[in-house]
């Protein structure tokens, strides 16, 4: 335990995930032992990203404008739709090149032991969206552990009556992994390899 301020500082680097409590001592005498100047750009970068960012109002991507950068690319693929659980997901998809469409990011999975229904999640936007008859498939690219085949799952169950194609990003990909760590090579695989999920 340290002094005042820097214990503060400790505990509040501590908070942010995947941070312990001797990443979070590193970081605090990193940040004691830089300059001045570091520290502000640090301090204005963090303040700038609670100002500008924001999500997308069609996709619930992260964006600085009222769209995200693929929702404006008019070269995207508009019939397809793939559905992630967050923003790093997108990223992880994108690295592999393989996906043309658009996205859909939930905000998370279903998790009744975190007290996350289907009501916490941007289903009911996702819902609004296929309302386009542009759109002709629908990918569900949720995490591949117990949260994320429930999400699939339930998604699946409720887009099914709209006869529109539903598909799950196939095997490859580790069970209870996350996407944000499989390599764009495995990555790529599962979307060449995506199945239909039939109900």
């Amino acid at each position: 335990m340290y002094e005042g301020i820097i214990q503060e500082l400790i505990d509040e680097l501590g908070r942010l995930p995947g941070i312990g409590p001797k990443s979070a001592q590193r970081i605090a005498f990193h940040v004691i032992q830089s300059e001045s100047v570091d520290v502000n750009r640090l301090v204005e970068v963090l303040r700038l990203v609670k100002e500008r960012v924001k999500f997308c109002s069609q996709c619930f991507n992260i964006a600085e404008e009222e769209l995200c950068k693929i929702c404006r690319d008019v070269r995207r693929d508009d019939s397809l739709i793939c559905v992630v659980e967050e923003s790093k997901d997108v990223v992880a998809i994108e690295r592999t090149r393989e996906f043309r469409g658009k996205y859909h990011v939930l905000g998370g999975a279903i998790s009744p032991i975190d007290g996350i229904g289907p009501e916490q999640l941007k289903i009911r936007e996702l819902l609004t969206r296929l309302a386009d008859d542009r759109i002709k498939e629908i990918i569900i690219a949720t995490d591949p552990n117990l949260e994320g085949e429930a999400t699939a799952t339930y998604l699946a169950r409720t887009m099914k009556p709209l006869g529109i194609k539903i598909s799950r990003l196939a095997s490859g990909l580790p069970v209870g992994g996350d996407l944000e760590y499989a390599d764009e090579v495995t990555l790529g695989r599962a979307f060449e390899g995506r199945r239909s999920l039939d109900l």
